[in-house]
């Protein structure tokens, strides 16, 4: 299986900000979306960073309350990792645990294309595994 499949099935969307929005309203978006993490686009629409949960964290327990009122540019990861469409889930789960993180941003032809997090993979592998071992044992019995 492959990203392409889990965008399939858990859709396209992907939330955004700019790089000028607070922090706080970061987290008011992220709590009234039920999600971890939101990519930052560029002028172009491009990817320009990815802000998460654990960066916030991260700001408030370095700057206390205060650093709410701190832009994401001045906290969000640059350096973004992100996959294909055609990536499978193995190396994803592969660079996801590598690199620590558990949101990564879907390009295609230079454009964001979804976002898949670590539940999305986890999800969609044991889905896997249980069709296998339904399989499996649909041919045991048979047999």
């Amino acid at each position: 299986m492959n990203v392409a499949a889990i965008l399939k099935l858990k859709g396209r969307a992907v939330a955004t900000a700019r790089s000028d929005v607070t922090l706080l309203e970061i987290a008011r978006r992220l709590a009234a979306k039920k999600i971890g993490a939101i990519v930052v686009i560029d002028e172009a629409g491009g990817v320009a960073g990815i802000v998460s949960e654990r960066d916030i964290i991260r700001a408030v327990g370095h700057g206390g309350g205060g650093a709410l009122t701190t832009t994401v540019a001045e906290v969000m990861t640059r350096n973004v990792i992100t996959c294909r469409e055609s990536t499978t889930l193995d190396e994803l789960m592969a660079t996801m645990t590598a690199g620590r993180f558990r949101h990564v941003p879907v390009l295609e032809n230079d454009q964001l294309a979804g976002i898949v997090s670590i539940g999305d993979v986890v999800k969609h592998h044991v889905a896997e595994v249980e069709m296998e071992a339904s399989a499996m044992r649909s041919y045991l019995t048979a047999g």
